[in-house]
């Protein structure tokens, strides 16, 4: 009986080792749970931007609020912001960039910034000194505007310095921010 008792323990002890070991190998041989992380990217707040348009005679550069897209540097920043003066105004005024110009690089250096558009700033502007006037100081007041430290601008077509957009308003040297042009002139005769 004491050898029964003895053989029953003994096939006890083995089934209840065999067991841990063979749910020790059933843990190992499954596989973790993966997690695959997922890169999320904090959506940047839209920009709050003062751009400059001409008025409905074309005589001068009025101020139209509009938001651009969160940006994380300035660089894209002005290109958003260049992008939406070439879209147009939204309020009625008039356009002082031609819609089929596109903006190629933008650089920025101290105080300086340097845009290189597309032959279509230049093969679709309208012409004329005034018109070229309003294309010039929109640009390089909208960017004065809203990035402080910005002071001149430099226009580049297909990257190159042009002389003039069509013949009147120089833009082979870089050009200060004036905000003359924003101001209605002066009562008075107009010349013809």
């Amino acid at each position: 009986m004491k050898k029964i008792i003895f053989w029953i323990l003994g096939l006890l002890v083995v089934g209840v080792l065999a067991g841990y070991g063979i749910g020790h190998l059933l843990k190992e041989a499954r596989q973790p749970e993966q997690r695959i992380p997922i890169a999320v990217e904090p959506e940047l707040p839209p920009r709050d931007v003062q751009l400059y348009f001409a008025d409905a005679q074309g005589r001068y550069l009025v101020p139209e609020a509009r938001q651009i897209g969160g940006c994380e540097d300035d660089r894209e920043c002005i290109i958003a912001l260049l992008s939406e003066l070439v879209r147009g105004s939204q309020q009625g005024h008039l356009p002082v960039m031609p819609e089929q110009a596109r903006i190629l690089s933008v650089e920025l250096e101290n105080d300086l910034v340097r845009v290189d558009f597309s032959r279509q700033l230049v093969d679709h502007h309208p012409g004329g000194s005034l018109s070229e006037l309003l294309t010039v100081y929109s640009l390089v007041n909208s960017l004065a505007e809203n990035f402080s430290y910005l002071r001149q601008l430099q226009i580049l077509v297909e990257g190159q310095p042009q002389q003039t957009l069509r013949g009147h308003v120089r833009i082979d040297q870089p050009v200060y921010a004036d905000f003359d042009f924003s101001r209605p002139p002066l009562p008075g005769p107009q010349p013809q």
